[in-house]
């Protein structure tokens, strides 16, 4: 039998310097647009809602330079698959034994592959994952209608969630579902 290495999935560097770059383009293309003179630029005053919109606009693109900057810089792992089982990072730094897990396949939201974890319910609550469905900017996500099942979405990890799953292939087969 031969040894399996572990699976690393960190933040990918190039997809959250573009996040953050484009954020910024966007930011300095509407100050150079308003700086020009441009006969659609808004009065510098709160009254103007045009400049509220713009100013509100400029804060979230903001959030998405920060984000973008501090996800590069982390360079810890968010996903780690090894003969122990799965830790999940994003925050959480939980690691679920392979004996807390029931099942794992692999899910399409529209083109996106997502690897789908489930849980037996008592890990499930002991994790305290804190999922919610209306953060954006979350990789994990409870999956409707399974209350203890967590969602994995790959999007900004160096790693895809089909590498993830095949990780998992290779250290429990007998957990992969189709």
């Amino acid at each position: 039998m031969t040894a399996r290495r572990p699976v690393e999935a960190r933040w990918g560097t190039l997809y959250n310097i573009g996040m953050a770059g484009v954020a910024l383009l966007l930011i300095g293309s509407a100050v150079l647009h308003f700086a020009s003179g441009s006969a659609n630029a808004p009065t510098l005053s709160l009254n103007d809602a045009r400049f509220v919109l713009f100013a509100l606009m400029s804060l979230a693109l903001g959030y998405y330079i920060y984000i973008g900057i501090a996800r590069c810089l982390d360079r810890r792992p968010q996903i780690l698959i090894d003969q122990a089982g799965i830790v999940l990072g994003f925050g959480r730094n939980r690691r679920l034994a392979w004996d807390e897990i029931e099942w794992v396949r692999l899910r399409r939201l529209a083109l996106r592959p997502q690897l789908q974890i489930g849980l037996v319910p008592g890990a499930f609550l002991a994790a305290d994952l804190r999922l919610s469905t209306f953060n954006l900017d979350d990789n994990l996500r409870p999956i409707r209608g399974m209350p203890a099942a967590v969602l994995v979405r790959d999007n900004g990890l160096d790693t895809t969630a089909a590498r993830m799953l095949d990780a998992v292939r290779g250290f429990r087969p007998n957990l992969v579902q189709s």
